[in-house]
């Protein structure tokens, strides 16, 4: 299931929720509307990923911003030929520039299909993601929230989610995977929606994530 009426599925998935679990219906009527957007530039979502791990979201900001100007547009192609160097000019480490080399040798191959990616079940377009140097299934399952627009996700690895449902559900410590996912159990099909709410719960949600 994808987004391609938001106002109208995410009325239809407030609804759900707030029905099917009273402490996430508290979440929802304090944080309001959901405005979930997803992105269309898959590329893009997916070289804003690599290049965010494990720094700040204003580093992360300026490194992206570094690349599109030296590389005059961060494109599979630009990277391919750009020296390790000019990649490192951009404040790329050497682990985060070789992801994104095999990311970009990857998509031209047609072995990660971007463009098709969407015509895939939820497990495959992962599958293909973690095939990419620096890509694990979190971050898939972030490009299957923010880029493909998937409605039932269940990212049991985020700490905003863990950190989210811990509060809300006045748990004495961050819930395991086994536990989230049999919680969440209730949520479905609108697994994102309910995570998208926790996330913001907790603060602006960063889209690209």
């Amino acid at each position: 299931m994808e987004i391609t009426d938001p106002t109208a599925i995410y009325l239809k998935a407030r609804r759900h929720l707030g029905r099917r679990d009273p402490v996430l219906k508290r979440v929802i009527a304090s944080v309001g509307p959901c405005t979930l957007k997803h992105m269309t530039d898959r590329f893009a979502v997916l070289v804003n990923s690599i290049v965010s791990q494990q720094i700040s979201s204003k580093a992360a900001i300026s490194i992206r911003a570094k690349l599109e100007s030296v590389l005059g547009g961060a494109t599979a192609a630009k990277i391919l030929a750009a020296s390790d160097e000019t990649l490192r000019s951009a404040g790329l480490s050497a682990n985060k520039a070789r992801s994104l080399r095999d990311l970009s040798e990857k998509v031209l191959s047609k072995a990660v299909p971007l463009t098709a990616l969407h015509e895939h079940d939820d497990e495959e377009v992962i599958a293909r993601l973690v095939e990419v140097r620096g890509i694990g299934r979190w971050t898939a399952q972030m490009f299957l929230i923010f880029s493909l627009g998937r409605l039932d996700v269940l990212p049991v690895d985020d700490l905003g989610l863990r950190v989210g449902v811990q509060r809300h559900f006045e748990l004495p410590e961050q819930p395991k995977k086994a536990e989230l996912t049999e919680l969440a159990e209730p949520w479905r099909p609108y697994r994102s929606i309910a995570t998208w709410y926790f996330w913001r719960s907790l603060g602006p949600v960063r889209q690209s994530k």
